[in-house]
């Protein structure tokens, strides 16, 4: 009964309200000044709705960790960035220094920073990642420009160097553009790093670092973090539409 009766009054009131559209041409000014205020106020309402409405069900799914993996994967991760709404969707005018969430910094050493950073929503039906994330650059005299993720603990626990650590990334850019991923390792006073180039050429990379000639103390492994270095990146826009890790043994020879 009760969803019969919404149905009635929301018929009512959108027949009102089409009545009073069609009607305006000929309404007194304070009529129209009266039915101007009340669709302001139900516009406000509408507009929550609707945008609350296309946030949750615009796919991809918000939170979402689905993402191929290879046979034998022990640990998978999809970090925040890449999932959640960030609380401030863009920056300008980056420092040398700046944290985008607790899991990713952005890091250059440019006197002048002419450098944004902004959160978008996926909506390509082949996206799996509900944001994206773009880097935009005007000018750059620096020598370096880095984005810094840092893995969780969990992706530390149990690791061997028999193990091969996956990174996927989709990315695009405005013009061509050399990445470097460098994978560091901390374990006791010691750090050690494995650098794969990404092929920007295709449009979706999968890096597997090899941890086997790694002098690694397995038992001391305590922080594990990405680097993603920009080459020469003025006058460019980066975005990255997907990032995601996992972790996978070695197939025996």
């Amino acid at each position: 009964m009760g969803r019969l009766l919404d149905r009635y009054l929301h018929r009512k009131t959108l027949a009102r309200w089409r009545q009073v559209a069609q009607g305006a041409v000929g309404a007194t000014t304070p009529q129209l000044r009266q039915q101007r205020d009340e669709a302001r106020k139900l516009r406000v309402q509408l507009d929550r709705l609707i945008h609350e409405a296309n946030t949750r069900l615009t796919r991809p799914v918000i939170g979402s960790t689905q993402f191929p993996k290879p046979l034998g994967t022990d640990w998978s991760w999809r970090p925040d960035l890449w999932r959640n709404p960030l609380p401030q969707l863009g920056t300008a005018s980056i420092p040398r220094r700046a944290e985008l969430d607790r899991q990713v910094g952005i890091f250059h050493d440019c006197t002048l920073s002419e450098i944004g950073v902004r959160q978008s929503r996926n909506t390509d039906e082949k996206d799996l990642a509900a944001f994206g994330l773009s880097v935009e650059v005007f000018g750059f005299s620096g020598t370096f420009l880095s984005l810094s993720l840092d893995l969780p603990p969990e992706a530390a626990q149990g690791l061997t160097r028999q193990h091969l650590i996956r990174v996927d990334a989709l990315i695009k850019t405005e013009r061509p553009l050399e990445i470097i991923a460098r994978l560091n390792i901390q374990h006791g006073p010691n750090t050690d790093s494995v650098p794969r180039a990404l092929d920007l050429s295709v449009p979706s990379n999968s890096l597997d670092f090899d941890l086997a000639k790694l002098p690694l103390n397995e038992r001391r492994i305590d922080k594990i973090w990405l680097d993603l270095v920009l080459s020469y990146p003025a006058m460019n826009r980066v975005v990255i539409r997907d990032l995601t890790f996992c972790r996978h043994h070695r197939a025996d020879l």
